[in-house]
């Protein structure tokens, strides 16, 4: 019969081995979990209900293995139906064989393999069309998000909410990349009226209405958090971990610091005032004829009660041309506001529930 202790001591190297098994690719594992613990993370996805990974990459071949095991440790223990959907976007560099070998290991890791660079939001696009789960999760390939976030974030979905951001407190990204972004994010917030950290982190957890709902194009990518508020679905961000960079180069350039600002403007215009034009050109229109209209009338006072010449003064000019200009944008607006009403579509009214 075998010894008890001997058993014992072979059960804690069976364990350990493991464990450092499961740490060696970079990724803690979450630390101080019970059983009970465990259990509940398979509670979180239900047997008839499916999680998608839809990862966007360019130039990611180093990390893409690294980052294929450590989501599998993750499928492991939520023991759920699982897809990884990966979009390379015009890679030039070994990705794609990379993601031919992690296909061959595992069917469910599918790649969708773009003819040129997009852009990030053409690939997320992209993604969305294929993705089939119930709970959506986007992230980068860059191994700065951590996988292992997975689970608290559809716990966040599960307590009631459609979009859950991830929000970078402690980044490792360049100076200039961390500053610019919270004037981006100062900005986004004001004009979208949801209130978030970070909206531009790639770690995100969705439902499935919102991915089939949300339209992702140009570079709006940035804005699903603002566009999803906007078309009712409910918001919220929770704080994530963020690792350094551990190979390539970051894609951040300046040209997208202006960039996301006329998309903003896009996402301002399109979503408060694309079923209501007269609204803004309206109220545009009234307030360059007010202003017109007053200039004229101080120098028609000064004309008639100061006895001073006005054709001559450039402000005259100035008035006159403001109230074409009011006229012309509240003609605008008027016409607009046809276009809208004999164009008029439900395609954007969005049911929460029927009973």
């Amino acid at each position: 019969m075998p010894n008890p202790e001997e058993k014992n001591k072979k059960f804690k190297r069976r364990f350990f081995y493991k464990k450092k098994m499961r740490n060696r690719d970079g990724f803690k594992d979450r630390q101080g979990e019970s059983e009970s613990d465990y259990q509940e993370l398979r509670k979180l996805i239900p047997a008839e209900q499916m999680l998608s990974v839809v990862i966007p990459l360019y130039n990611e071949d180093e990390s893409l293995m690294e980052l294929s095991l450590a989501l599998k440790k993750v499928f492991d223990g939520l023991r759920c139906n699982y897809e990884v959907i990966f979009i390379d976007d015009g890679s030039t560099d070994g990705s794609f064989e990379k993601l031919k070998e992690i296909n061959k290991r595992n069917s469910r890791y599918h790649c969708i393999k773009l003819r040129r660079n997009y852009g990030k939001s053409a690939a997320l696009s992209i993604g969305f069309r294929e993705a089939k789960g119930d709970f959506v999760i986007t992230m980068d390939a860059d191994l700065q998000d951590d996988p292992n976030e997975i689970p608290d974030l559809i716990k966040v979905l599960n307590s009631g909410y459609d979009l859950v951001s991830g929000w970078k407190k402690v980044r490792y990204d360049p100076f200039i990349k961390r500053h610019t972004s919270k004037i981006f994010n100062y900005f986004t917030s004001k004009v979208s009226g949801v209130r978030l950290h970070d909206f531009n982190c790639g770690l995100k957890a969705y439902r499935k209405d919102v991915i089939k709902s949300v339209k992702v194009y140009g570079e709006m990518h940035r804005y699903i958090p603002a566009l999803a508020h906007l078309m009712g679905f409910k918001v919220t961000e929770k704080v994530v971990k963020h690792h350094a960079r551990k190979f390539g180069v970051t894609k951040f350039g300046a040209n997208r610091f202006l960039n996301g600002f006329f998309d903003l403007l896009t996402v301002a215009f399109t979503n408060k005032f694309i079923k209501k034009p007269l609204h803004l050109f309206g109220t545009l229109g009234i307030l360059f004829s007010m202003l017109g209209f007053g200039v004229t009338l101080y120098l028609t006072i000064l004309k008639f009660f100061g006895n001073e010449s006005i054709s001559n003064r450039p402000l005259f000019l100035v008035g006159i041309l403001m109230i074409i200009v009011g006229f012309q944008s509240f003609s605008l607006g008027l016409i607009a506001e046809m276009i809208t009403k004999s164009s008029h579509r439900d395609d954007d009214v969005f049911i929460e529930t029927t009973l």
